[in-house]
Parts: structure tokens; C-alpha cells; sequence
């Protein structure tokens, strides 16, 4: 694990590892304990055109080259990443502070998308489409944008940008990627390496590690990129929304949420407290798809309510790297500051504590609140850590109310005895995503992803991932001579 934050803690542009030409370094640290992992010079915006112009030079001869061509890079991708995947899981403990369940998870889900990138290869079909003029062919390819910039976030960096970086490879774009301060290798450098060790040509995909502090929007603004795919929270998404549209560049953006899990007077509890326990502290809250909002029918709220508290009470906090650790540390400090500050906000406003973690370090023990009044504005707000809001509902009416009050429209997910029940509450309820007798958190590569609302603005995963990174040019022949009317 150690050659990761060594030999990797560089900038890679061009398909060579240098040092960036910044005045400061970024500090990659364990945010359990502490440890300082690597330093890294940070990138100039000389080196994003760098990367940028390198992507486009390259990016036509890999087009050009096919998608069986293409293909067998990917393929050797996948092998590669079988083989490290207990490296790579080591990594993820300790860049980000995900225990081993989390690890397995995203790199499972990794796999899996990039078997689907595999295949995205040969998806592309081009189209001959009738005119009223039966002497022309109107053909219809569907081509590569060009070059794509991702910028991936920090709670699951190697998934979110293999989950952009796989398929705009796999369908003749290069990649320039720009991963998070905090997990600049999970997030960036490990996956240029997986594809460097798979035959990619240089130039095809390149990582920069920098701050906006140093470069401002010089990312998001060159001209080179025809796409800019960004997750993040909805601030930053804003932000990057605004500068695309006057570029006229496409941005596919997968921002945060507010997501609520219901669970319906006939809900099987067990099982609902599971998958709410699952959907709100799977590592450690900090997941987009999270269900901030816990929301109960009155009629069976003291049962589900004891057994949530005492479940929650079970799960184990502390070394990630140790098996029986379900939550770990946060990704850093202010994190940790943001998450005890909205318990003690919530707390003041006349929310009542079932469970009140504490917080050491970056260590932030989860939370229960119930009784915060309707008004409150953290209820309609994402929080990104181990913190649950109890509320409970008389009827479905107020039930969908309740889960809808709010910017965000990420997942969701009901329980109930009646599944057909369940299919209508979630057809009622503004959300991209909608889960019916499970959690919240899920992705599946064929399954559009995405959000409505403030969470987000287009769709990855299967033929929306086509959509994303490709475009459409209409050719048409004219057999014979056309007519003209002067």
C-alpha cells in the first residue's frame, strides 16, 4: 500500500508522473489518526492546459481506433483491478477513513461498472434514418464529445470517478480528472495507474491535483472539454452549472441530498429498522444518498423507535482498519466540527437526543434526534455524517408532505406490507430514485442515477451514460442531382 502515496503522490499528464510546479503542497492525511501519507505540489493552471491539450491530441487517434481496440484495454483494466483489489481496499481504509465493509462495497461496485464499461464499448449503434426524399439516406452517428473533465468527491472517489472515467474512455473520449484535495489517490492517481498498466495510450487520461484556490475556474472554463462531470454538493454544483452554461459545455452534475426513508404502519419493523440503521450510517452518513430523514406512522413509532435507538447504540465506532468497526472517522476536521455543530444546533432548537455521540478527533459517534420542530431548517438540509432525524406522521398524505419539503430530490425508499403501495407512494414523492422495501443507498451500472431538484442536473449509468458522453451528427447522401429552388 505504501508505493501508492510514494510513488503515486504525482501529478500524471501526458502519461508521465511529474511533480506539479505550484508554490504549496497538499497534504494527504489518514484522517483517523493522523499520519501524514504523502504530499503533493499541487498543479498550476500551465498544467491543466497541459492535460487538457494532451487529452485532445490524443482522443481522435483513439476514436479512430475502434471499439474492439478500446475494448481490450478495458478488459485488461478489470483483470488488473481483480488483482489489486485488497491493495486498493487498503487504500480506501486509509485515505478516507472507510472501514472494511465500506472498501469491499465501493470496489465491488467498481467491478461492476467497469464490466459495463467493457461493454459499453460495442453499445453505440449509428442509424440510417427515412426522408421524405427517397433518393437520400440520412445517416446518424453517434460520435465521441471529445475530451470529458470529471471532478470527483471524497466520500467514494474511486467509484465516482471510475464511474465517469470508465465509460467516456470506453466510448472514444479522453479524461482529464481532477480529484478531491482529501483523496487525490483513491480519487485520481491509483486509477491512472490501473489504466496506464492496461496499455491506455498517453495523454488518454490525466489527473491533476490542485485547489481551486490556485487555479480558480480554469478547470471548468478551458475550452478543450465539451463535458464537465461533477459531483459534489449542490453549492460547488451551482457554481460549475453557471460557468458551463456560459461556455456552452454540457455538465452532468450529481450533487447532494436529503434523502428519507418512510416506513408505512404495515412495514415489517425488524426490517425497516435494518435497512434505516444501513441507509443513514453506512460510512458514516457520508453518502449522498444517506436517509437524513427517518419518518415513522405514528401507530407503530414507539416500537420502531426503541429498536432503531438500540441498534444504533450497537454500532461499533472507531479504527476503520479494525473488522468490527461500523463507523469510522470522518474525512476531516472541519467535517467533524460541522457534524457535532448541527447536533448541538438541533439540540437548541428543542430537538431531544436518544443517542449523542461524541466526537474525538475526526471520530464522530452517531446521533438520534426526534421532537426538531417542522420549521427547522435542518430538515432540509443534507447532512454529510452519522447523524439521524426522527419524525413520525399520521397517514400517508402527511407522510409525502413531509418527505418532499425539501430543495433536494436524490432517493428515498418506503416500507410497507403492499408493494403496489409502496410503487404509488414512491410515484408521489420529486426524487430521481426511489426505493420500495429497502434502503436509500444504492447504484446499479444499467439503472439511470441521478437526481431532481438541487440534486443534480442529468444522468449517469447505462444508456444515459451514452448519453452523456457522445453526441449526435446527421450526414446525409444525396443520390442523384438535388432541386433547387434558384
Amino acid at each position: 500500500m505504501s508505493s501508492y502515496f510514494t510513488e503515486l503522490a504525482q501529478q500524471y499528464i501526458d502519461g508521465e508522473w511529474r511533480p506539479g510546479t505550484g508554490s504549496w503542497d497538499i497534504i494527504d492525511f489518514n484522517p483517523y489518526d493522523g499520519e501524514k501519507l504523502a504530499a503533493i505540489t499541487i498543479a498550476t493552471s500551465d498544467e491543466i492546459d497541459e492535460a487538457y491539450r494532451a487529452a485532445a491530441r490524443a482522443q481522435r487517434a483513439w476514436a479512430e481506433a475502434g471499439a474492439y481496440a478500446r475494448r481490450v484495454v478495458l478488459e485488461k483494466a478489470l483483470r488488473l483491478l481483480e488483482e489489486r483489489e485488497e491493495e486498493l481496499a487498503e487504500v480506501i481504509v486509509a485515505e478516507l477513513g472507510g472501514t472494511r465493509v465500506k472498501a469491499a462495497f465501493e470496489l465491488h461496485l467498481a467491478k461492476e461498472f467497469l464490466r459495463e464499461a467493457v461493454n459499453l464499448t460495442l453499445r453505440p449503434e449509428d442509424r440510417l434514418i427515412a426522408s421524405p426524399d427517397p433518393r437520400k439516406e440520412n445517416r446518424l452517428y453517434r460520435v465521441p464529445v471529445g475530451v470529458v473533465g470529471v471532478i470527483s468527491p471524497f466520500n467514494f472517489p474511486f467509484l465516482l470517478t471510475l464511474k465517469s472515467v470508465a465509460p467516456a474512455l470506453a466510448l472514444g473520449n479522453a479524461v482529464v480528472v481532477k480529484p478531491h484535495q482529501d483523496t487525490p489517490i483513491t480519487g485520481g492517481s491509483a486509477l491512472a495507474k490501473l489504466f496506464e498498466d492496461a496499455g491506455l495510450p498517453a495523454g488518454l487520461l490525466n489527473v491533476v491535483v490542485t485547489d481551486i484556490a490556485e487555479i480558480g475556474d480554469s478547470f471548468i472554463d478551458h475550452p478543450v472539454p465539451k463535458v464537465i462531470s461533477f459531483t459534489g454538493s449542490d453549492r460547488i454544483g451551482r457554481h460549475v452549472a453557471t460557468v458551463c452554461a456560459r461556455n456552452f459545455k454540457r455538465a452532468i452534475l450529481e450533487l447532494g441530498g436529503n434523502s428519507a426513508l418512510v416506513v408505512l404502519d404495515d412495514a415489517d419493523i425488524d426490517y425497516a429498522v435494518d435497512a434505516a440503521v444501513f441507509s443513514r450510517y453506512v460510512h458514516q452518513g457520508q453518502v449522498c444518498m444517506a436517509a437524513n430523514r427517518v419518518l415513522v406512522d405514528r401507530s407503530i413509532a414507539d416500537e420502531f423507535t426503541e429498536k432503531f435507538v438500540a441498534k444504533v447504540k450497537s454500532l461499533r465506532a472507531g479504527d476503520p482498519r479494525d473488522p468490527d468497526t461500523v463507523i469510522g472517522p470522518v474525512i476531516n476536521a472541519s467535517q467533524a466540527e460541522s457534524i457535532s455543530g448541527t447536533v448541538e444546533q438541533a439540540i437548541a432548537e428543542g430537538a431531544t437526543a436518544l443517542v449523542h455521540g461524541t466526537t474525538t478527533g475526526n471520530l464522530v459517534e452517531p446521533s438520534v434526534l426526534t421532537g426538531l420542530p417542522a420549521d427547522s431548517p435542518l430538515l432540509r438540509q443534507e447532512v454529510f455524517g452519522p447523524v439521524a432525524f426522527l419524525l413520525t406522521f399520521d397517514g400517508e398524505e402527511e407522510a409525502v408532505r413531509l418527505v418532499n419539503d425539501t430543495p433536494y430530490g436524490l432517493s428515498g425508499a418506503v416500507h410497507t406490507a403492499d408493494v403496489e403501495r409502496g410503487v404509488r407512494f414512491a410515484q408521489r414523492i420529486d426524487t430521481g430514485m426511489f426505493h420500495v422495501n429497502d434502503g436509500t443507498v444504492h447504484d446499479e451500472p444499467l439503472v439511470p442515477f441521478g437526481g431532481e431538484k438541487n440534486s443534480g442536473v442529468g444522468r449517469l449509468n447505462g444508456e444515459s451514460t451514452v448519453d452523456a458522453f457522445t453526441t449526435l451528427k446527421w450526414i446525409s447522401v444525396q443520390h442523384g442531382r438535388s432541386g433547387f429552388p434558384f
